[in-house]
């Protein structure tokens, strides 16, 4: 996939010049080791980058245009240690392109009863600063997480790193590019949307490629190529007898190799980080792509069954958010339900595209009919997610904006073992309970196609959605059918009016 630069978060600090250079020294030296606490705190996604400390408007204003032209800079972390007069900040804050959070910290734990003092007084003054700093980003209306504490605190460690993570998913996005091959399936409605107010918003650039293009490619590739890469399946998964080198089928596990190979060619030679295909528009595709499918997906990029641009770059962003973390991130559908009093279950899955990543164990690689579609039969990773909390989200365009939808779930073993299931499927447990979740998701228009992760979670998916400006629907262990049904309509409000006239 696409080479991304090195993230880096900027700590910055502010003050004035009128404490003069002995206490501007010590602010330095305080932040600075502000910044390296939160660099050291255990299981941080990117680099802290400490800044000297900003005095004056016009270091402010160059500090924000250096972080909006840095590749590798994802978001600015700020923190007042004294007082910042807040009107230097209104140039810079205005030109900030980039995600920004508020921390309200201090350099000290505990106050030093005994001694303090009021040079003391004047030095830690972040309860004054950050106040002044608060203020003024509400004035301008400053889109930030705001987190108090000191970054000691294993809560403020892990309200910071989830911010970083939706600040990584916020620069993936905005450097994405997705091929769809072909259209999406006729006649379904929650695929299509507006995929330049999608470029406008998000900054994802969504593109057509006729599917013949991909299977030039796919033709293309060499039989030592695919030799190797067949060799590469049978020590990563449990194949299947009959893919094996004797087996009468192996055959179509060389294809599936040769479809992998040619549409991860493809893929990196356009520098897509995310592509959709459709079952109705396979050209010359012997195969539905669904081996190939699965393994660019456990390597981070995003897809979308049917044409679904839209979930296809949810994923790839969601993914860029669980770098480094344990679980996994797929694509994923609601497929039908267990509805027995009490232990209602969802299972979902898809005709093959589940991503490995979920996986409990070590796949198995199989061969079956598909009856859809008019091709040979596909080669597939079947297997069952691995159970523990997760999230699932859908992104849909509901015409004058688009809308996130998400719902926290725990997954599940299944309640009997799938011997005649040939697909990768995941049985979860929906919060608060299937019947609410089932009628909040309809309620709110959220798409059967989602991003399921077990990887990243609520806290951010919600910082992903402010940083986007996007409306985000939670449906979690307190939801109530009456009051959700409220949040849509005071959302429906807000959002136009937010868009202005």
């Amino acid at each position: 996939m696409n080479a991304t630069p090195t993230a880096e978060i900027w700590f910055l600090t502010g003050s004035q010049g009128l404490y003069g250079p002995e206490t501007l020294a010590q602010v330095a030296d305080q932040s600075r080791r502000i910044a390296d606490q939160l660099a050291a705190l255990p299981g941080g996604p990117v680099r802290v980058v400490w800044k000297p400390v900003l005095t004056d408007a016009s270091a402010i204003i160059g500090t924000v245009l250096e972080a909006n032209a840095d590749a590798g800079c994802v978001g600015l972390i700020a923190w007042m240690h004294t007082f910042s007069p807040a009107k230097m900040w209104i140039g810079g804050l205005d030109l900030l392109r980039k995600p920004l959070l508020h921390l309200h910290t201090q350099a000290n734990v505990e106050l030093p009863w005994s001694t303090i003092d009021m040079d003391f007084m004047n030095l830690n003054q972040a309860a004054h600063g950050d106040r002044e700093f608060g203020y003024i980003q509400s004035r301008i209306g400053v889109a930030r997480k705001t987190v108090a504490g000191h970054v000691t605190d294993p809560h403020v460690g892990r309200r910071i790193h989830a911010w970083m993570r939706a600040a990584l998913g916020h620069a993936a996005l905005r450097r994405l590019r997705l091929a769809r091959f072909g259209d999406n399936m006729r006649d379904v409605a929650v695929t299509e949307g507006d995929k330049v107010e999608a470029q406008l918003r998000f900054g994802v650039s969504v593109n057509t490629y006729g599917v013949n293009d991909l299977v030039e490619a796919v033709d293309s590739s060499s039989d030592a190529d695919v030799t190797a890469l067949v060799e590469e399946y049978a020590d990563a998964y449990r194949l299947d007898p009959a893919l094996g080198r004797d087996g009468d089928r192996h055959n179509s596990l060389r294809y599936a190799a040769r479809i992998e190979l040619g549409l991860r060619a493809f893929l990196d030679n356009g520098s897509f980080g995310a592509f959709t295909t459709n079952f109705e528009d396979l050209g010359g595709l012997r195969q539905l792509p669904g081996l190939a499918v699965q393994r660019l997906m456990a390597d981070g990029y995003g897809f979308g069954g049917e044409g679904d641009w839209k979930t296809a770059t949810l994923l790839h962003t969601v993914k860029a958010m669980g770098t480094g973390l344990p679980g996994g991130t797929s694509f994923m559908e609601d497929y039908t339900y267990h509805l027995a009093p009490g232990s209602e279950l969802i299972l979902g899955a898809h005709m093959l595209e589940v991503c490995p990543s979920i996986a409990a164990g070590r796949p198995s690689c199989e061969i079956h009919p598909l009856g859809i579609g008019g091709r040979e039969d596909p080669v597939r990773l079947v297997f069952d997610a691995a159970p523990g909390p997760a999230v699932v989200v859908g992104l849909a365009d509901m015409g004058d904006r688009f809308r996130l939808v998400a719902n926290q779930i725990e997954i599940v073993d299944p309640v009997e073992p799938l011997p005649a299931l040939p697909v990768a499927r995941a049985v979860w447990r929906p919060a608060p309970n299937l019947h609410t979740s089932a009628e909040a998701w309809l309620t709110a228009g959220g798409p059967h196609h989602t991003v399921l992760s077990t990887a990243i979670g609520a806290e951010e998916l919600t910082d992903l959605a402010d940083l986007l400006g996007t409306e985000l629907l939670m449906i979690d262990a307190g939801t109530d059918i009456r009051q959700f049904t409220k949040e849509i309509r005071w959302n429906q409000a807000y959002y136009r009016l937010a868009r202005g006239l």
